[in-house]
């Protein structure tokens, strides 16, 4: 980044001791992405900036990026004006940051007795499709009982709190948030020096209290593009809602006015899942029971009684337990989300097994319809489950885009 200011039947279950809990995982159900809301396509060069402004966030309906550097914070002030002084620097920030340019007067360019504005990593760096996105979780309108900002009766009632689904181990240094900042980007140190360089403003005011790197998007993001694979080998998101298709973005995707409360219009909201994943037991699990558990081949990732990847899936012809088959909007009410995951591996669990799997992104315009029913179906019945754990949960409210250079972020909610 430049560092010039800116212009203004065996359980295997069993046998590892853990219950595993449904994700829509997605080789069918759910997700979408608005492509031509700025222009950007999948093979992008890297050196290309995403416009920061418009009536939406980037980083939702934004084409997916390759690398995720995902963090929540919690407020460690009372003190309203202050919270509200640094979501203004948050996003003085992020719009620097995102059209490749450092902080402030950047890593080398201020006063040598103090310290820089930027952290500097980045220098150097091109934007690399950076997008920064901020959501708001339900403790930051209430916690421990307590209206910390004047903010409690302006929580929406679709920021609901999801309840413990069977099969969950969730802990909860991994879960909840008061704030969170979703920095994707095709370099990682991009994304990492995004979250960074906010966690260095919020210092006082807000502290880190989980995050999570990720690679290899899981979803795709335009209809023309290859549908990219998860961990288990298998196509993620092939039914993903098209990038053009406006209507299904107002429908699924985008709060409308109507919905409510009005400082929510334009904005969605965000489940954010880590789900662990038994690699070493799925790779000792034979080809023909991964293919009837997903309801797809691994290959092509044709549906059951189809040929190709995109045929229409006869849901029918499927096990009931099938992943597909529950996932499905057929058997959810036509409810869908859209997926922005990427896997993870964080080392190792301490037992020589790989500590990775899928960190889940679904943006919707209501938890309710969106990915709580869905869960609920899945966690009880998808065969997937004994591969898989859900081990961390958090949910926001992701208000609508900074329209100009006079905007920032959560100015509906706090004016």
């Amino acid at each position: 980044m430049s560092s010039e200011r800116p212009p203004k039947s065996f359980s295997r279950r069993a046998l590892l001791g853990w219950g595993g809990t449904g994700l829509a995982l997605g080789v069918t159900a759910s997700g979408g992405v608005a492509a031509a809301a700025i222009g950007i396509a999948d093979d992008a060069e890297p050196g290309e900036a995403v416009p920061f402004h418009g009536a939406h966030q980037a980083g939702i309906a934004t084409p997916v990026q390759d690398r995720l550097h995902f963090a929540a914070f919690d407020a460690t002030t009372d003190d309203r004006d202050k919270l509200v002084a640094m979501l203004k620097e948050w996003t003085r920030a992020a719009a620097q940051m995102t059209a490749g340019h450092a902080v402030g007067d950047g890593a080398v360019g201020g006063p040598p007795e103090g310290p820089p504005d930027d952290t500097g990593e980045a220098l150097g760096l091109k934007p690399s499709r950076l997008t920064l996105t901020v959501g708001f979780g339900p403790t930051l309108f209430t916690k421990d009982g307590k209206d910390r900002f004047g903010i409690a009766a302006r929580r929406p009632p679709a920021l609901v709190d999801l309840q413990v689904f069977p099969g969950d181990n969730l802990d909860g240094a991994r879960s909840g948030g008061d704030i969170c900042v979703q920095a994707c980007a095709d370099d990682p140190q991009v994304a990492v020096h995004a979250i960074r360089n906010l966690a260095r403003i919020g210092f006082g005011k807000v502290s880190v209290r989980w995050s999570q790197l990720g690679f290899g998007k899981t979803s795709s993001t335009t209809p023309d593009a290859q549908t990219p694979r998860n961990l288990m080998g298998f196509k993620d998101g092939t039914r993903n809602i098209s990038g053009t298709d406006a209507s299904a973005l107002d429908e699924h995707v985008w709060v409308s006015a109507k919905d409510g409360p009005p400082w929510m219009a334009g904005g969605s909201y965000l489940v954010a899942r880590r789900i662990a994943m038994r690699i070493e037991t799925w790779d000792r699990t034979s080809l023909k029971e991964q293919e009837d558990i997903f309801g797809r081949t691994k290959g092509e990732g044709a549906p059951v009684n189809g040929k190709r990847e995109h045929d229409e899936p006869d849901l029918k012809a499927m096990l009931q337990d099938a992943h597909v088959r529950l996932a499905h909007p057929d058997s959810n009410g036509g409810a869908r989300m859209l997926r922005r995951g990427y896997s993870f591996t964080d080392g190792t669990d301490g037992l020589g097994r790989l500590d990775a799997g899928l960190f889940f992104l679904a943006y919707q315009r209501d938890i309710r319809r969106g990915f709580l029913p869905v869960q609920t179906r899945l966690a009880r019945i998808d065969a997937l489950n004994e591969y898989i754990q859900h081990v961390g949960s958090a949910v926001f409210a992701v208000p609508p885009g900074v329209r100009d250079a006079t905007g920032w972020w959560g100015k509906e909610l706090f004016s």
